[in-house]
């Protein structure tokens, strides 16, 4: 077993409840080789617990265990299990959910979303990417699935000096799948659809916003129709918009099979169609936002806060009193406070008083550990004009 001895500052970091150790915080890799297991000690030698290795990472420990002990099949099935049996607790109302969530299920750089019988896999660093063979097999034993796909096609790996791919890896897996969520059935692209098939992580909040959505609503960056198909039982019209014509050709399939009529897509950029609404003077009842991340990185904080506002000014001014905004965020170098504080100065801007109605998160299969703020990505609110 290799030995990677750290400062004291990352020791510290260690203490504190956070898993990640960078490369300048190493006094001594004793020799670790790319996605190796190793034990972390102090400066004075005392164990800390189990990292998997990185040789390109900035992140380059990143912790497993705080014991010192074997990493292997029996560690990760071990692991695997007690997600899921976090999953029986949690999960209601779909049979599409996130199965690992990374740092927050104590599974550092692996991600496992379950779409019915079929699984999807991210082994996003060289550790977790030398134990696939491990970690598919104690997936096959707990699951039985009909088949996995690899979907490493995540630019984050090219920071662990990792190809990008996208393989089936057990049994067959098809392009896509159907699944059943908050009583819609869905199809999820497991191949070229956005993140892991679709967006898992705001399936509560789906719910959540279809309790206050009424009137004509507009819903931005719809994708493949998620909040627009919630949405429609509440509201007398729908329009959703986004730029990719594939997500809104699953949209409108996905509107069909369920025999929902009252929705429009359009195939338009969002910031110049709200530009242009705001001009023309329309009017909704109820605006969702749902962006991609601004804040890919802590050095393009700045402006993406500058899009965050800008984009909810112009959502507002289409809003008169009695309107609902359903405002989200998933860059995770921005925080609740911050996006509050945007949202805040936009109504300001836009002339509108906002009550909060709901401060909401990423759903529950994607949990969030108290001591990684990383693990808390989605910021999700809900407001109401008065």
């Amino acid at each position: 077993m290799r030995e990677a001895k750290i400062n004291r500052k990352a020791a510290g970091r260690v203490a504190s409840g956070h898993p990640w150790i960078f490369a300048g915080d190493i006094l001594d890799s004793g020799g670790a080789e790319a996605g190796d297991a190793v034990k972390v000690v102090d400066p004075s030698g005392r164990a800390l617990g189990m990292a998997h290795f990185s040789s390109a990472s900035q992140i380059a420990l990143r912790l497993l265990s705080h014991r010192v002990e074997e990493i292997n099949r029996e560690f990760f099935a071990a692991r695997l299990a007690a997600a899921e049996s976090h999953r029986r607790r949690i999960v209601s109302g779909t049979d599409a959910y996130r199965g690992v969530h990374g740092e927050g299920d104590l599974l550092p750089a692996l991600v496992v979303d379950r779409y019915a019988d079929c699984l999807v896999l991210q082994t996003l660093n060289q550790g977790t990417d030398r134990a696939r063979d491990w970690i598919v097999a104690s997936l096959v034993e707990l699951f039985s699935p009909r088949g996995i796909i690899a979907r490493n096609d995540a630019p984050v790996r090219t920071k662990e000096a990792l190809p990008l791919e996208c393989a089936v890896v057990y049994g067959e897996v098809t392009d896509t799948v159907d699944v059943r969520m908050n009583g819609l059935l869905l199809c999820a692209d497991l191949i070229r659809g956005q993140k892991t098939g679709i967006f898992l992580d705001q399936r509560e909040n789906y719910v959540a916003a279809a309790r206050y959505a009424r009137g004509r609503a507009l819903d931005c960056f719809t994708s493949t129709g998620g909040f627009a198909l919630h949405l429609a039982p509440a509201c007398e019209s729908v329009e959703a918009v986004d730029s990719s014509t594939p997500a809104l050709a699953v949209a409108a399939r996905n509107a069909a099979r369920n025999g929902v009529s009252n929705i429009e897509f359009r195939e338009a950029d969002v910031f110049a169609l709200l530009a242009g609404y705001s001009s023309a003077r329309r009017q909704f009842s109820t605006v969702i936002l749902d962006p991609p991340a601004f804040a890919k990185s802590r050095r393009n904080l700045e402006s993406a806060a500058r899009g965050y506002k800008e984009i909810n000014l112009r959502a507002l001014r289409l809003l008169g009193p009695g309107g609902i905004l359903v405002t989200c965020s998933c860059s995770h170098h921005l925080s609740e406070a911050a996006l509050l504080e945007l949202v805040a100065e936009a109504s300001l801007d836009a002339g509108r008083q906002l009550r909060v109605l709901e401060r909401r998160t990423q759903s529950q299969d994607h949990p969030i550990l108290l001591t990684v703020p990383e693990t808390h990505y989605l910021k999700c609110l809900i407001l109401e004009v008065l």
